[in-house]
């Protein structure tokens, strides 16, 4: 393959990490005393602000308004669609740029490809009913969240409890969901239910998805999940309790809302790693740049082996991970399976980024424990990586499934 990226994609990452120094860096200076803590960015029940809200919207309204906002989006419902090549560049030369721990800009900048603004989900959609959503949501002024998860049916989605009945022209959703990012603040959610019970018990199908209004009566946000230290964030908790919704808001054909819910994972966890790999490339930097400064027994403690193999050692696990994205979003982009590539990625990449986090923080001393250069935050991230979106040990099954089958070529 041919690791020399598009054109395009350099312009344009070049064009946002300018984008973030021009207008978002003064934007956060301006707002120091708001976003310096999260005792004032978020609410006593861990939302955001009205006044963190009001930033965040206009952060992604006029990311939309530069074409940034749509890049990965499909073409068909009115995005760039860049391919997953670009998006990895992309998405690794910002957060190598920005680092951890910047609230105006994650996920606020470059939604993610898959949960929100103009979701690849959508297009399942009734074009008509479509049109009626599309200008709030390309422009960021409209929110979506994408509702699979639930308390009990994690990676294994057939285990859902949440139910769909038809009802005339209706349908009425009755169940609960959990760590569903922008549940807090969607105006629409992308929810799926089971619409066919002896199906999805047999794994066959029987789940549909639905495009929800979260202003209907019986669709609540209870409270927001506060994950690894923070005081808030953007996951919640949904409950469901007779919500009716119109059959032309189905997402899909009936009982084949799985198919509908995993189309555009890939493109969206290579988009994932790729973030990852900026980030570890942000630590590594810190890293090397203090080592060269701090002084112990009278020499910079870039000289001493111990600081140097754990200097290597990140960069080992960088350029893998590297070689890794290069060659996966190549693969989606040819259009080659990826499967079980998509699944070494997103175990190795999640692992390797919080490594590195770690090592990084030990270099650093006493004052990686500190926030003050956010490594402590970036490590937290990194840790909680290794979770959402399927775990490092649901993606090591898919890869032993892919091995023992014979799909599997190294």
């Amino acid at each position: 393959m041919d690791f020399t990226l598009p054109e395009e994609a350099v312009a344009v990452a070049d064009a946002i990490v300018r984008f973030v120094d021009r207008e978002i860096v003064p934007l956060e200076e301006a707002n120091r005393a708001l976003l310096a803590s999260e005792r004032t960015i978020f609410t006593a029940e861990g939302r955001y602000t009205d006044e963190v809200l009001a930033l965040r919207r206009k952060v992604r309204m006029r990311s939309a308004e530069l074409g940034f906002y749509n890049l990965f989006a499909p073409a068909a419902l009115g995005g760039d669609e860049l391919g997953a090549v670009a998006a990895s560049a992309i998405y690794e030369a910002l957060n190598e740029h920005i680092g951890p721990g910047r609230h105006l800009i994650h996920p606020v900048l470059l939604p993610s490809p898959f949960t929100n603004g103009l979701s690849p989900v959508l297009a399942h959609l009734d074009p008509a009913v479509f049109d009626r959503y599309r200008g709030g949501l390309a422009s960021g002024d409209k929110m979506l969240c994408f509702g699979l998860s639930e308390p009990g049916a994690g990676s294994d989605v057939f285990a859902m409890k949440t139910r769909a009945v038809r009802d005339g022209d209706d349908w009425v959703i009755t169940g609960t969901k959990q760590w569903i990012s922008n549940a807090p603040y969607a105006d629409y959610a992308m929810i799926f239910a089971v619409t066919d019970p002896e199906q999805a018990k047999g794994r066959k199908g029987g789940i549909t998805g639905f495009l929800v209004d979260t202003r209907a009566p019986g669709f609540q946000v209870p409270r927001v999940i506060q994950v690894m230290g923070h005081l808030g964030g953007d996951i919640g908790f949904i409950t469901l309790d007779g919500v009716r919704v119109r059959d032309d808001h189905r997402l899909g054909a009936e009982g084949r809302g799985l198919a509908v819910a995993i189309g555009g994972v890939s493109k969206g966890r290579v988009g994932m790693a790729a973030q990852l790999l900026g980030q570890a490339k942000w630590a590594l930097k810190q890293a090397v740049a203090y080592a060269g400064q701090r002084q112990t027994f009278g020499r910079p403690i870039a000289e001493h082996q111990a600081i140097q193999f754990m200097l290597a050692d990140c960069a080992l696990d960088i350029y893998a991970s590297k070689n890794m994205i290069q060659n996966c979003a190549w693969r989606i982009d040819q259009g080659l399976p990826v499967e079980a590539e998509i699944s070494m990625v997103k175990a190795y990449t999640t692992e390797m980024c919080n490594r590195v986090f770690d090592r990084c923080i030990q270099v650093h001393g006493g004052m990686g424990l500190t926030n003050e250069l956010r490594l402590e935050e970036g490590y937290r991230f990194a840790r909680s990586m290794r979770i959402p979106d399927g775990t490092t040990e649901i993606q090591k099954r898919t890869i032993a499934r892919r091995l023992l089958n014979g799909e599997l070529a190294l």
